[in-house]
């Protein structure tokens, strides 16, 4: 089945908004009233100490989120670090938790509609659980027919509210009243000891920074957005938290603050007179804007994580089936709206149920995304992050222990219930995805890999919770074919899958469809149909063509505005090892598979093939080689057509001295393990031996020119020519390696 990827279109601001439109929607429009019966006035402490666990634990995931900006968020951190197993328990969780708040928010919402509109009571339900059902149907609708909110609208959304907030903020100052704040029993009525049961209660308010790291893959420079994206969010929401609710108790004593409309409470009495009524319907309308904004934001990123678990075989796919109208998955927004629409009727009376479930299920996944952290820093030599947690291991274990001590001020009937989700993760996982999920954790191949050194009964359970066959992390190479014309896709795979079956590797085949600079991707994806149909095509031929070599192939389509750049990506993200691709695709510039000014400041991903040609032959092989970096690669190509096809290898030098050519020849294949190649050397000019030479080969594969940038631009490149030349199939071998800038420039 093929899999599809997202392009990275979201910049910083889009981010930014993302999460703290999601946590303004919570934190403040509804949880003060409760919380404050729970701690007193001292629940703005509840607040901040909440901000620091979330900003020890925003540092962490900033720092996963560089090193993997991929969607799925805390569920692909710790898949990929803890093994499947931990990543069922990780993505259930987090689903089950975005479940558990957008209910939470709806309830929301539903009570701030009672305040504008009469709701009736209907059998068991009261006014606010049906206004709330009322809402989350439309959210689960909203959802299901792709109208989700963009980066721009949640920029709107978060300004408009942090514009009512302000205003409250202002005239709620004028009306502060520091003896209300403190009432009777001063600032800990109910004891210092009630900080923690009101933080555990609050930390629902900030789970909204977590939902980036779910967009991270459609992140503009992850490397830097993310980290600021996700601690920023934090850091202003904490700020404007304890701000906002200090003032609405110093408006309002605290055992009188509304437990349904904090906020409509606090305006009405901080604001004179005829204003008081405008004053309050704008806060009431940003109070339904918020909630609205925050159970849409949820459900959007449930479905995220869904994609992630589909594509590492956790969760069937049949729940990711694209809608053929709508372009979403339809079937993950339903059941998820399903379980929004239990929990509503079933614990809607009682808001802290919800919110205390939604913070139990969070907490364990960031405890697992910091365990996660460390077992990539201690155990993976190619973790990359480019941000950096400070004080590591400081940093992350403090953020197990803060996550994990939280749970111990949550009641015993959220622990419970949360309690069964993660049991029902592990059976999940014991039941269905062993047997599916290909891939081993880090933390579970390093255990086994030192087998011998480690105790017994670690690696014994490292073997036993493995899923069934499994490969291990990057264990295998890995061959990327980038097809987009069905003229060349059966060359293409065919040479793809010869290597990758000689290597003994899998085969990832990628249709990239580039979308022009004018065209948003969103309107793109509303012809999904005739794209994903021609794709399909395509992807289902490079399937079968890959698999009748006995290789293991994925298929995945991505829609991007990007061509050869989000080819790279993709190759960087996978750890490709060696990338194919036809000569047109390639769009080559003087010779080498990067464009003349992308040269200046990139590298390739890994080793690149570039086939011009609609057919693939490798029954007689040419190499001219003079040697340099990429001819290397040349020889190992051929070496593996030659064991895989027994294709009669020959190589080419043209020298100016006949014996010292001969020299140069016999100790360059020998070197390269091609001694029993035929060996030719001519005089003269090189494209014309060259051209000589190919003739009655079927295949003659050339190392990528040395030359820079300003000499390909002045002189031209032997590759282009000889591509253009000559009647055999040529093969275009380039291998990175690190330049300088004046190499770059001048070869």
């Amino acid at each position: 089945m093929t899999e599809e990827e997202l392009a990275k279109d979201l910049g910083l601001l889009s981010a930014l908004t993302i999460g703290i439109g999601t946590m303004v929607g919570a934190g403040i429009f509804v949880l003060p009233g409760v919380a404050a019966q729970t701690a007193g006035p001292v629940v703005v402490v509840s607040f901040i100490v909440g901000g620091l666990v979330a900003l020890v634990n925003a540092l962490s995931v900033s720092e996963l989120g560089t090193a993997m900006p991929k969607a799925g968020g805390g569920y692909y951190y710790v898949n990929r670090a803890l093994g499947p197993l931990f990543g069922s328990i990780a993505g259930l969780g987090d689903w089950v938790g975005l479940a558990f708040a957008s209910a939470f928010y709806s309830i929301g919402f539903g009570q701030y509609l009672a305040t504008l509109v009469p709701m009736p009571n209907l059998w068991m339900l009261s006014d606010v659980q049906v206004g709330a059902l009322l809402a989350g149907a439309i959210f689960v609708g909203v959802n299901y027919i792709g109208a989700k909110e963009t980066g721009s609208v949640q920029t709107v959304i978060v300004t408009i509210l942090l514009a009512i907030l302000t205003l409250f903020a202002v005239q709620g100052w004028l009306s502060f009243d520091f003896e209300t704040l403190l009432g009777d029993g001063g600032l800990a009525p109910l004891g210092y000891g009630a900080i923690l049961p009101g933080t555990a209660l609050v930390f629902v308010s900030f789970l909204g920074y977590a939902k980036i790291a779910t967009v991270a893959e459609e992140l503009k420079n992850p490397g830097r957005n993310l980290p600021l994206a996700i601690i920023g969010s934090v850091v202003i929401v904490t700020i404007l938290y304890s701000i906002l609710v200090t003032i609405m108790l110093g408006v309002v004593p605290w055992p009188e603050l509304s437990q349904s409309a904090p906020l409509t409470q606090a305006t009405e009495l901080a604001f004179p007179g005829g204003l008081a009524v405008f004053a309050v319907t704008i806060v009431t309308l940003g109070a339904l804007l918020a909630t609205a904004s925050s159970a849409n934001a949820s459900i959007l990123a449930s479905a995220r994580i869904n994609f992630a678990m589909g594509r590492d075989r956790i969760v069937t796919n049949w729940l990711n089936e694209i809608h053929p109208s709508y372009a979403t998955p339809y079937r993950s927004i339903l059941v998820t709206g399903a379980i929004i629409i239990v929990f509503i009727a079933a614990l809607g009376r009682d808001i802290e149920v919800l919110a205390k479930a939604a913070s139990v299920l969070h907490l364990v996944v960031y405890a697992l995304m910091n365990a996660a952290l460390i077992v990539f820093r201690e155990t993976d030599p190619e973790y990359d992050p480019a941000f950096t947690v400070p004080l590591y291991p400081i940093t992350p274990v403090l953020g197990i222990v803060l996550s994990l001590g939280l749970l111990a001020f949550v009641g015993t009937q959220e622990l419970l219930l949360s309690g069964v989700f993660v049991v029902i993760a592990v059976v999940w996982y014991f039941a269905y995805a062993r047997k599916n999920a290909s891939r081993q954790g880090v933390l579970g191949e390093y255990i086994l890999d030192r087998g011998t050194e480690l105790p017994p009964a670690l690696v014994d359970a490292a073997a036993n919770i493995a899923p069934d066959g499994a490969t291990r992390v990057d264990d295998t190479p890995k061959t990327m074919v980038a097809v987009s014309n069905p003229l060349t896709e059966h060359a293409l795979v065919k040479l793809a899958a010869t290597l990758a079956a000689h290597e003994k590797g899998s085969l990832l085949a990628t249709h990239v469809i580039q979308v022009p600079d004018q065209t948003s991707l969103q309107a793109a994806a509303e012809q999904r149909d005739r794209i994903s149909t021609t794709s399909r095509q395509l992807l289902a031929d490079a399937r079968e063509d890959a698999e009748e070599l006995g290789v293991r192939v994925e298929t995945r389509t991505v829609l991007s505005h990007q061509g050869l750049a989000e080819v790279f990506d993709i190759a960087r993200e996978h750890d490709i090892d060696t990338l194919i691709l036809g000569h047109g695709g390639a769009k080559l510039a003087g010779g080498r598979v990067e464009g003349p000014l992308d040269e200046l400041t990139h590298d390739l991903p890994c080793d690149v093939l570039v086939l011009d040609g609609q057919q693939f032959d490798a029954t007689e092989i040419l190499i001219p080689t003079a040697g340099g970096h990429s001819s290397d690669l040349s020889a190992t190509v051929a070496l593996a057509l030659q064991d895989a096809v027994g294709a009669n290898v020959s190589v080419l030098h043209v020298s100016d001295d006949i014996g010292e050519g001969r020299e140069f020849v016999e100790t360059w294949a020998s070197e390269h393990g091609l001694q029993d190649a035929e060996l030719l050397v001519e005089t003269g000019d090189v494209e014309t031996a060259i051209e000589q030479a190919s003739a009655g080969r079927t295949l003659v594969i050339i190392g990528a020119t040395e030359r820079g940038l300003l000499s390909r631009l002045v002189g031209g490149a032997l590759e282009l020519s000889v591509l253009n030349d000559l009647e055999t199939t040529v093969l275009l071998a380039e291998r990175p390696h690190e330049r300088s800038l004046r190499e770059r420039l001048f070869g």
